[in-house]
């Protein structure tokens, strides 16, 4: 009869290599018999997890326990002693010896001389226990890829391990030989004969057989929980980092008092994120930080993960772009023209800028008139000043400016106050293209019906916080009007 998994625990779990720290502080519960999974992009940490729980990986910090006992492991044979067992992506059957010699072959005290009589009998007893049928007296390199992986998981279990550890075993199969393989496992999971950890970054084998989930990302861990509890959504948002996140954002005003006070936030890539708001509940400074016109008392900006400050030359590397309140005076000189208007984001790149510092016309030229006709643009020409032309096309003009290099992160303030339908029905049209090409909008209006059309999510800023939350199709205008006006 099989012995009952362990309860494992690892807590605080960090491993440094170099100036890397690939695992940060991770915790982990297994319960007997879990089918647990570990989520995560390539290089979030999962591998390395695992190899410091098996002792391949010598942690810097944290605490490996068993049945509540503490243990160091300090290699390979010591974790087998604990009962665990790595089954790996890629196959280590010895492909000239039998199905046979493969399974004794991981023993950690194999003898000299095997007794191949007894032996036999034990594999074939063991064998009517498991639901996996397989021709002892075979070749291993005969066997086809999904026989070589279960030959893999037999040979764990038959040398006692009672924790599977499996780094992305499918990998190598056809989804039926996946699906039958975790199948088998998550019933023996359910039976108690083991405890099973799927290491994987696929979210429908998550979904379909694992009982738990815990999600890494940058070698931290970042959320899990049961995996009924959990939608395909949530999953991709602990696994991917937002496109734009701010973190406890505190930004003065103009009289050094508090406009915005530890704002934190998300946008993902192809999402709106609609803040409504009255006018003067911290909206102008929040936008003004994000574009670098504005420096933050305290907090973070992050843009796909990575610690982002808002300068001239992060904002081009990041493709961030803003369209800010009143454009022509705060995004706009009107005094000069709308093609060198155009051309503030990237008047010293080739082809405008050439040899010796100097800026080519003809390119500047050129490139206006491009986008005043990719953009509609009603104007005389790209050399018109730029006050010779209405407010919705000084707004078209930003949003060319803004929109023509594929933006990552689109912040837009009011871009549409002031317009007529159809400079209105414009800009928001290029709006939602940029959306529906990846592009994370942050879009703060204080047209509440504006923001029920065109976000994926609605949040309410009040006095400098976002003080309620929710999804455009749960969204009702009373509630988020009340809010608008005074804080629930």
């Amino acid at each position: 009869m099989m012995m009952r998994p362990p309860l494992v625990e690892v807590r605080g779990m960090t491993k440094r290599f170099g100036a890397l720290t690939a695992l940060d502080d991770v915790s982990l519960r297994l319960a007997p018999g879990a089918f647990h999974a570990i989520l995560g992009e390539n290089g979030a940490g999962k591998s390395t997890l695992v190899k410091c729980m098996m002792g391949y990986h010598r942690a810097d910090a944290g605490r490996l326990l068993v049945d509540g006992q503490e243990h160091q492991v300090a290699g390979p044979r010591g974790a087998h002693h604990l009962g665990f067992g790595m089954v790996y992506q890629h196959f280590t059957l010895v492909p000239s010896m039998t199905v046979a010699e493969n399974l004794i072959l991981g023993r950690d005290d194999l003898p000299a001389v095997v007794a191949w009589a007894a032996e036999r009998e034990r594999m074939e007893a063991f064998l009517r226990r498991m639901p996996f049928r397989v021709d002892l007296d075979r070749a291993a390199g005969a066997l086809a890829a999904g026989e070589k992986q279960k030959i893999e998981i037999l040979k764990q279990l038959f040398l006692g391990r009672r924790v599977l550890i499996l780094d992305e075993p499918t990998s190598v199969l056809t989804p039926d030989e996946a699906d039958q393989i975790l199948g088998v496992l998550r019933t023996m999971a359910r039976e108690g004969q083991v405890t099973v950890v799927l290491i994987t970054h696929k979210f429908r084998e998550v979904e379909a057989f694992a009982h738990e989930v815990t999600v890494l990302r940058a070698g931290r861990r970042i959320g899990g929980g049961h995996v009924k509890d959990l939608t395909r959504g949530d999953l991709v948002a602990m696994m991917i980092p937002p496109m734009l996140a701010v973190e406890a954002l505190t930004v003065l005003d103009d009289k050094a008092l508090t406009a915005v006070r530890e704002l934190s936030l998300a946008v993902g890539a192809g999402e709106i994120l609609g803040v409504a708001g009255v006018s003067g509940n911290g909206q102008r400074e929040l936008v003004e930080t994000l574009a670098g016109q504005r420096s933050p008392e305290a907090g973070l900006i992050r843009v796909a993960g990575e610690r982002y400050r808002p300068t001239r030359r992060q904002m081009r590397r990041r493709r961030v772009f803003v369209l800010p309140e009143e454009p022509l005076s705060n995004a706009c000189v009107r005094t000069m023209t709308i093609a060198e208007n155009l051309a503030f984001r990237n008047f010293d790149e080739p082809p405008i800028a050439v040899t010796g510092g100097f800026l080519s016309r003809r390119a500047l030229h050129d490139r206006g008139r491009e986008l005043i006709d990719r953009f509609k643009i009603r104007a005389a020409g790209p050399d018109a000043s730029l006050d010779t032309l209405s407010g919705g096309n000084v707004q078209r003009t930003v949003l060319a400016r803004e929109l023509s290099q594929s933006p990552k992160v689109l912040v837009a303030q009011n871009p549409c106050a002031g317009l007529d339908v159809a400079a209105t029905a414009e800009i928001r049209g290029r709006i939602m293209a940029a959306r529906n090409a990846g592009a994370a909008v942050l879009f703060l209006s204080e047209d509440l019906d504006e923001l029920m059309e065109l976000a994926d999510r609605i949040v309410v800023m009040f006095e400098g916080r976002l003080v309620y939350e929710t999804a455009r199709a749960a969204a009702d205008p009373h509630v988020i009007g009340h809010s608008m006006a005074s804080h629930l």
